[in-house]
């Protein structure tokens, strides 16, 4: 094996995991998961079956990744944030045919205990605050945050808070500069 698992952690038959992954106590790695590399994945976490996970993806203490959920790369899940695949269960209803897709794009920062609600697609490197509420489809950069979820700002790579002025941006970190037009942000550079 070119991964770590805890000894208290099942990894189920089936399950694809790339190497240099940690996963830790008390986890569940269901068949057909598939978790890239170089992954951390922290304590009491399930990963369902069909899941997606990108390289160098962050999870923390206590989350649950239901089938339907689709993770890009370098993706952050803060502790105890929480997704969904159906949007109106019932106990004595079978709806596994009606799990829908939540994709988080490459870069995506989620905070602590936010609920991602299922079907809506988190753009590139945006941050979700902590608590929030997550209702539809989040552009890429933006910082959102509330209940539910409102676009409140804007967010470099790097992770800082982004100024505009007019449609322009320098972050004041790491000197990257975006441009914004409507409810569109995107790199100076291209990427």
């Amino acid at each position: 094996m070119d991964y770590f698992v805890h000894e208290s952690s099942y990894v189920d038959e089936g399950a694809v995991i790339g190497a240099g992954t940690k996963i830790w106590h008390f986890c569940h790695v269901m068949p057909r998961a598939q978790i890239g590399e170089c992954c951390n994945i922290g304590q009491n976490v399930l990963v369902s079956s069909d899941v997606i996970l990108g390289n160098n993806v962050k999870i923390q203490n206590n989350v649950s990744l239901y089938t339907g959920v689709v993770v890009e790369d370098d993706v952050f899940l803060g502790p105890s944030m929480v997704f969904t695949n159906v949007i109106n269960p019932r106990s004595h209803v079978n709806r596994k045919d009606e799990y829908k897709t939540t994709l988080v794009r490459k870069g995506a920062s989620i905070g602590a205990n936010a609920t991602i609600v299922c079907g809506a697609t988190l753009g590139k490197y945006c941050f979700v605050g902590a608590g929030s509420v997550v209702t539809r489809d989040v552009p890429d950069y933006a910082l959102v945050y509330g209940l539910p979820a409102r676009v409140h700002g804007w967010m470099c790579q790097c992770g800082e808070q982004l100024k505009f002025d007019d449609d322009r941006a320098v972050c004041h970190s790491c000197g990257d500069a975006y441009r914004k037009q409507d409810q569109l942000v995107r790199p100076e550079r291209g990427v």
